[in-house]
């Protein structure tokens, strides 16, 4: 039986799974009804954006596998690369 980043990677072929990724700053604001979550990764120099209902609990300094896909976001005029998380689990 195939685990699920397997089934997401084989159906959509634009997402990045990553296993075993150090997380080196986890921010969560509110935004409206959603808990906007930002994470910094070793050895990363670009955002990893997720949102979620509730908070979560702070994942600093833990591993993580994830699934995502690069995204461009334009904040105050200017474009910035951001990867989208599709799907994150504690290693």
């Amino acid at each position: 039986m195939k685990s699920d980043p397997d089934k997401l990677l084989k159906k959509h072929k634009q997402l990045v799974h990553s296993e075993m990724l150090k997380v080196t700053s986890h921010v969560q604001r509110q935004t409206d009804d959603w808990v906007v979550n930002t994470i910094m990764i070793e050895g990363y120099d670009v955002p990893f954006k997720y949102k979620r209902k509730k908070l979560y609990k702070k994942i600093e300094g833990a591993r993580i596998n994830l699934t995502y896909y690069p995204e461009t976001e334009i904040v105050a005029g200017i474009e910035f690369e951001i990867m989208h998380v599709v799907r994150i689990k504690i290693a």
